[in-house]
């Protein structure tokens, strides 16, 4: 009963669920998988609880587990499973007390098989793709995309190319990319630039394209939701908090709340929160000064998961946005690397896009947006060693933003340099 569905409420052009397609050829707007769903909540729930106990695979998948809340394909022989989602809401105390709320969760989606969210929708992405019969993938890439994509390629016997910013990656993320045998290809152009080539390519060659354009990406992030509101017994928090970059996950979250909702899983939408790092931030300054959506052209940010300047999923984060009374934020470079120190201060970590979370957090809570007793959760996006040297230059005091301005460690913890002397440690220690 699924199909794709163009997302303009103006034009809604309905195509088959199997046609390969990123725009509606109407009208040019993104699409979505729709659902006649007829489902009972407390069944569902049940059900849900009880695939948390089973060995079988797709069970085992903390994405899967939840498929008739997305139920696109006739059948699950073509699923890719390396047991992604199962992530955890971590209780950060700490973190909290900066952000200025009595208490705070982080789901932390760090805990992927590849490190980052995106292996929730990769493994829906991939499936479609082994039942359209394709046989290679493609995405372009700042780092997490790429390394999920390789990953579940390779586990599906698919052939990955990868297109990303000559120069603007992290060797972490790059380093997965190339482990897992996908061709990687770097380009002298900007992430928005390549999309276009890629895209062409991509008609021009029969590849299937994986960026968070393709509706089958978003389907498998609404699993995110999905399995926080269950790791909560079905209680919807006040206010959800996420990064925004490409904002494909702002367009997920808002689509599986709607959905639950509908469904009856949940009674109420928490508010959704969007913070985008200052450099890379038209959403946050389309929302702010209204008129046309203007891309930036050269975005910058140290935070590269949301180094995105023209993101194609702005018209659905609009809409989940107004839909769920959400706002966008923006912060800067250094509440980045002070609120990622904050962090891991937690004993959490996390990429710095992730730590955006917790910076907007701090300024929505300073400006009384968000009230001190809330029930916040907010969500990392990725992996602490991500990347590793943004984490180094950090604490020992030689991490500068884009532009050459130094980043003040506020929160440093150094390295001590001391001599082969038990005594003199000793006395340091002490």
């Amino acid at each position: 009963m699924a199909e794709l569905v163009c997302f303009d409420p103006s034009c809604r052009e309905r195509y088959a669920i199997t046609d390969v397609l990123y725009n509606c050829r109407r009208c040019g707007g993104l699409l979505e998988a729709a659902y006649q769903f007829d489902h009972d909540a407390g069944r569902l729930k049940k059900l849900f609880r009880e695939r948390r106990m089973s060995n079988d695979p797709l069970d085992a998948s903390g994405v899967w587990r939840y498929r008739e809340l997305f139920d696109f394909l006739d059948h699950y022989s073509c699923v890719t499973t390396l047991r992604e989602g199962n992530t955890p809401l971590l209780e950060a105390p700490l973190a909290a007390a900066y952000g200025g709320l009595d208490r705070v969760a982080f789901k932390h989606q760090g805990f992927n098989p590849t490190g980052s969210f995106k292996d929730n929708g990769m493994t829906c992405g991939v499936a479609q793709a082994r039942r359209l019969g394709m046989r290679r993938v493609a995405c372009v890439s700042t780092g997490n995309t790429s390394a999920s994509m390789a990953a579940y390629a390779a586990a599906a016997g698919l052939e990955a190319l990868i297109f990303l910013p000559h120069g603007n990656i992290s060797f972490g993320k790059l380093a997965q990319s190339l482990e897992y045998g996908a061709r990687t290809f770097q380009v002298e152009a900007n992430f928005d630039q390549i999309l276009a080539l890629v895209r062409t390519l991509a008609e021009k060659m029969g590849i299937y394209l994986l960026n968070s354009v393709n509706p089958f990406r978003i389907e498998g992030q609404k699993s995110i939701v999905f399995e926080m509101l269950d790791q909560r017994d079905w209680r919807a928090p006040d206010w959800i908090v996420l990064p925004g970059g490409n904002l494909g996950n702002t367009s997920a979250f808002g689509k599986a709340l709607r959905e639950a909702r509908e469904i009856g899983l949940i009674g109420t939408i928490p508010r959704l929160a969007v913070i985008q790092a200052a450099g890379s931030a038209p959403f946050h300054d389309f929302i702010e000064n209204g008129g046309e959506f203007r891309a930036v052209e050269k975005p910058e940010t140290l935070a590269t998961a949301i180094r995105i300047g023209d993101p194609v999923s702005w018209p659905k984060a609009l809409y989940e946005i107004r839909a769920s009374r959400g706002v966008v934020e923006k912060v800067s470079e250094q509440e980045i690397a002070d609120a990622k120190a904050q962090v891991g201060r937690a004993g959490i970590g996390c990429e710095p896009a992730s730590a955006a979370t917790l910076a907007g957090i701090r300024k929505l809570t300073a400006k009384g947006v968000i009230a001190r007793g809330a029930d916040v959760v907010a969500v990392l996006t990725g992996n602490l060693l991500k990347d590793p040297d943004y984490i180094y230059r950090y604490h020992t005091g030689q991490l500068q933003a884009p532009g050459g301005a130094k980043i003040e460690p506020r929160f440093a913890n150094r390295p001590v340099v001391v001599p082969n002397d038990a005594d003199r440690i000793a006395e340091l220690i002490g």
